[in-house]
């Protein structure tokens, strides 16, 4: 009896010691491991636009992406294919770990490449409410973190983690004061984010479906939904087809290349 008693008692305080473990993430913790689960170093996808006015109304952009690591920074360029209006309009992003993102957009009307300057960063991607600074990872630094509690929602169990911008000049580059995001406790996937205007007020709300995990472990979501709450407008993004990797060269990734 007394043998069963401390067995009992030693998994009691497995169990303590477990949950404590758990329990002791921090929001900033929680939020670095929600990244590094959907952090894709080097892909290429199709990707269909759909934006929605208040009207229902709905225009369908289609366009391709390729994201490769070079020397510890990331580095993007988007292509529009269609349709012929925004056809040939490319935009490249170096995502750095440390400092603030660089951007540059070429536009085929104007046969010219312009950067896009930090206060343009938190604006419309290409008339849709996805923003340009959703086209690259947030610097983790940028913002504060606060663990508000745990939620259901979509009967996935749920870290609900309040993120907050550090100063006004963050606020600017990202077009939010602060979000809360939903992020599910098992597999760490984000599930839902509100965006929370300058004056406090929601602003946009962003749900995320249908991730599948890609061969190096990571998982990527394939529909993303995007829902300005005050002037009714949505946009969504669907991955037509991904491949986890690569094989274009650095060059390819430059300002200079955005033209072609």
């Amino acid at each position: 009896m007394k043998t069963i008693c401390k067995i009992i008692l030693a998994l009691a305080v497995m169990t303590v010691v477990t949950n404590a473990g758990v329990f002791s993430q921090t929001a900033r913790e929680i939020t670095e491991k929600a990244s590094d689960a959907i952090d894709m170093e080097s892909i290429e996808m199709s990707t269909t636009l759909k934006i929605m006015d208040n009207k229902g109304r709905e225009r369908i952009r289609k366009l391709v992406t390729a994201t490769q690591e070079f020397n510890g920074s990331i580095k993007t360029i988007v292509r529009f294919t269609a349709p012929a209006d925004v056809k040939g309009t490319a935009m490249l992003i170096y995502d750095y770990a440390d400092k603030a993102d660089d951007m540059w957009i070429y536009l085929p009307a104007l046969r010219k490449t312009r950067r896009i300057v930090s206060s343009e960063k938190g604006k419309s991607f290409m008339g849709s409410e996805f923003t340009n600074a959703d086209m690259s990872k947030p610097n983790i630094s940028d913002f504060e973190y606060r663990l508000l509690s745990t939620e259901m929602l979509d009967g996935r169990e749920c870290w609900k983690i309040e993120t907050i911008c550090r100063n006004e000049d963050i606020e600017d580059e990202y077009g939010y004061s602060r979000k809360i995001s939903w992020i599910e406790k098992n597999t760490y996937l984000v599930q839902k984010i509100e965006f929370y205007d300058f004056n406090g007020e929601l602003h946009k709300q962003q749900l995320f479906k249908n991730y599948k995990k890609q061969p190096n472990g990571k998982y990527f979501a394939y529909y993303m939904e995007k829902e300005n709450v005050q002037n009714g407008r949505e946009s969504v993004m669907i991955i037509d087809g991904l491949q986890s990797s690569s094989s274009m060269p650095e060059t390819a990734f430059t300002p200079s290349m955005l033209a072609r």
